[in-house]
């Protein structure tokens, strides 16, 4: 192809990136390579997590292999020359170099471990095509992360391995760590579990590009049209329907996408201009969409990318991960709901608008959303591994697209308006699920250099010591740090890197800290085992003395404070049973996964937000306070893993504690938008405060049917028109 018919089929601003948005329809050769590329390498996908049997090692090479050739030549580093034929050919080149270093590694594993045993006491022996092939990995991964998600990734990768190799020997304290030799840094980055193609890349080639696929697939039936239509349903004809068509249609979508930008991109050309004419004003209009998106990636069973590297770090099956966050993903949910409410009402809007259904999309687009998400799930609940579910799921899809026809032609084409899944729609979908991996595919492997730095010169401890001791001991002191880091890492990581991140450095300090109640209560009552109570002699002080015997809490508190990092590691196995611990772990994985969300919706960098803001018209910076405001659950969830037994209690505590939570929900927000169903006066500033202590507080079954007659009674005497309400009529 010629560097002129190249710029012509280019977008305006010369960018690749739309070679993978659909299927090509003018004759294009360069392109159509790319697309059929793209789709052979989603049914690779496919069919290496059912049927082939390659070796870990080579399915992550090859993982890796086809998404850098993709991303080399999809996202140029050209710019306005990326259209001519010298730049698609470089690009081209560089891809398939990419490519060939991929599978020269996993082919060159063999001879490496022979010539280095042949070589007793030697350092790995590398051939210079083993050096070649590892350094242009290397340096690929750094570059290609660079192009889809900036320059944050790299530079963390760049000091991470400098901190290997020679940084940490120069560093005090705990921070300090031993310098390793270039090629066992080499070796290890290739080929340990945590390196580059081990368990990170793992879970992108197993699960989560399968689930993106299944999304495409979705998104090309028709299922998404259907998630738009139940919207209206179900919220279209109540004040403020609009909104909730935004709030419901983000929820659902977040099953199929799991991304915050793409559920705010997908559903926001039509829930925002909606808002709009429903009388929202255009910051909230776009603060609705992208606080609701953001919580697609809590929705089940999705999640984006975190609940399959939760359950990789936590041992905990994905099954079990997801069946805990329904509840929690309802909440905040709901919590977005209560606060479109409130905005409804407060400004007298959201009303009069008649929202038409089309009951052929309706119909023929939820036979093809429910049934197949209907058999992931049930795939996935009876311990199959999520690949093998998304897989089926996939199947029975494309099973059910053409029953639907079926039936259409049938009965008629008025009940049904059906997506037939022909070869072109299957392409289609294909071509969708493999562009929203591209990030994902290319970020994972990258992330694995860094993984492997952490792991290797053990700094995990380090920050693990330094985050217990900067909170002291303080449950609540600890998830503000966290949060506050997840913050600063998610202005230039995408939310999946900033959990990862996050997950490694400080989930273990923020399960020890929840253990240690655990433990705190032990000492209260006193430890009689002489094997258990010695190591609290080896602390410093005065307390130890009455471990056998009991203390005060505070005390108790003092004491755990005073022991030694390295000491409080070993006692906690020794005092909490391994169950416990376990949901401890996924306590603090979780805490830290919803507060890597807030970098969607928190200024100053927040991309869902400003992607709303593009689509409504509305000034990005106002509407990310807008977005971080309405999306006020992603710290109250999070606050009640940490406190209630939300995610570890039985089937009637969850529900207990769910359901009297959606009080202090709604009087939370009422106080922050100072309205609830009508202004409110003193007293019932004071009603829903009081109301909200009491719903919130667990298990109490006093306190929180209490706090929700106090937030139900504040709600009722608003609307009657609360700013004369006095002392007197409440009595």
């Amino acid at each position: 192809m010629n560097s002129h018919g190249a710029t012509q089929s280019l977008s305006p601003d010369n960018d690749r990136e739309f070679w993978l948005a659909s299927l090509p329809r003018e004759r294009d050769p360069v392109r159509m390579i790319v697309v059929a590329f793209a789709i052979c390498f989603a049914l690779w996908h496919i069919a290496t997590n059912l049927w082939l049997n390659e070796p870990g090692l080579w399915q992550n090479a090859i993982h890796f292999a086809g998404f850098a050739f993709l991303a080399a030549v999809t996202l140029s580093p050209f710019g306005r020359n990326a259209g001519k034929g010298w730049a698609i050919a470089l690009d081209f080149a560089y891809g398939l170099a990419i490519a060939g270093a991929a599978l020269w590694v996993a082919y060159a594993e063999n001879g490496i471990y022979t010539r280095t045993l042949a070589v007793t006491g030697q350092s790995w022996q590398f051939t210079w095509i083993d050096w070649l092939a590892g350094g242009l990995l290397i340096f690929a991964a750094l570059d290609l992360s660079r192009r889809v998600s900036g320059w944050v990734i790299p530079v963390l990768v760049i000091v991470s391995l400098s901190y290997i190799l020679f940084l940490g020997s120069h560093l005090p304290g705990v921070f300090r760590a031993a310098s390793l030799p270039l090629n066992d840094v080499l070796f290890r980055t290739l080929y340990n579990d945590e390196g580059m193609f081990g368990i990170l890349a793992s879970i992108s080639s197993t699960n989560i590009t399968l689930f993106m696929i299944f999304g495409g697939f979705l998104v090309a039936s028709g299922a998404s049209d259907f998630v738009i239509e139940l919207s209206k349903v179900v919220a279209g004809r109540t004040r403020g329907g609009a909104a909730f068509v935004a709030v419901l249609s983000s929820a659902l979508t977040g099953t199929i996408s799991g991304s915050a930008i793409a559920n705010t991109a997908s559903t926001g050309v039509i829930t925002i201009p909606l808002m709009k004419s429903n009388g929202f004003r255009p910051r909230f209009a776009a603060g609705v969409e992208a606080a609701a998106s953001t919580g697609g990636q809590l929705m089940p069973p999705i999640m984006g990318a975190g609940a399959f590297v939760m359950a990789s770090y936590t041992s905990i099956p994905y099954s079990t991960i997801v069946s805990l966050s329904i509840v929690p993903a309802l909440l905040y949910f709901l919590s977005v709901a209560f606060i479109v409410r409130i905005e409804a009402v407060k400004h007298q809007v959201g009303e009069g608008i008649d929202l038409v259904v089309n009951r052929g999309k309706l119909v023929s687009g939820g036979l093809v959303f429910i049934i197949p998400l209907g058999v992931m799930i049930y795939l996935l609940m009876s311990g199959v591994t999520p690949s093998y579910a998304a897989s089926w799921a996939i199947a029975a899809l494309v099973g059910v697209s053409w029953l639907v026809s079926l039936l259409a032609r049938v009965i008629g084409s008025q009940t049904f308006e059906p997506v037939q899944m022909g070869p072109a729609k299957i392409s289609e979908a294909l071509l969708i699920g493999i562009k929203s991996s591209v990030m994902t595919g290319i970020l994972l492997v990258t992330i694995g250099i860094m993984n492997n730095a952490i792991v290797t010169s053990g700094i995990g401890n380090g920050f693990s010591l330094m985050i217990a001791q900067w909170s002291g001991g303080s449950l609540v002191i600890a998830i503000l740090l966290i949060g506050l880091a997840s913050l600063v890492l998610g202005m230039g990581l995408p939310v999946t890197a900033a959990y990862i991140i996050l997950a490694i450095l400080t989930a273990p300090a923020l399960a020890g800290i929840l253990a240690d109640s655990i433990i705190i209560d032990q000492l209260v009552q006193g430890i009689s085992d002489p094997a258990k109570s010695a190591f609290f002699m080896l602390v410093d002080s005065p307390h130890a003395a009455k471990v056998a015997t009991g203390m005060l809490r505070e005390e108790a508190i003092e004491l755990l404070a005073a022991m030694p990092f390295e000491l409080s590691i070993t006692v906690r196995p020794l005092l909490v049973d391994p169950v416990t611990q376990t949901a401890f772990l996924l306590t603090a994985h979780l805490i830290i996964f919803w507060l890597s969300q807030d970098s969607n919706v928190t200024p100053p960098v927040c991309l869902a937000a400003f992607t709303a803001a593009g689509i409504a018209g509305s000034k990005p910076m106002a509407t990310g306070f807008e977005s971080w405001k309405i999306a006020k659950g992603l710290y109250i969830v999070p606050l009640m893993f940490a406190y209630t037994p939300l995610l570890t209690g039985t089937f009637a505590e969850i529900a207990q504690i769910g359901f009297f939570a959606l009080f202090g929900i709604y009087a939370t927000n009422a106080l922050i938008q100072r309205h609830a169903e009508g202004p409110l006066t003193p007293l019932l500033y004071v009603m829903i405060i009081a109301g909200a202590v009491g719903s919130y507080w667990p298990l109490n079954w006093t306190a929180n049917l209490l706090g929700a007659a106090l937030v139900i009674l504040a709600i009722y005497l608003s609307a009657r028109g609360g700013r004369s309400v006095s002392i007197e009529q409440v009595a």
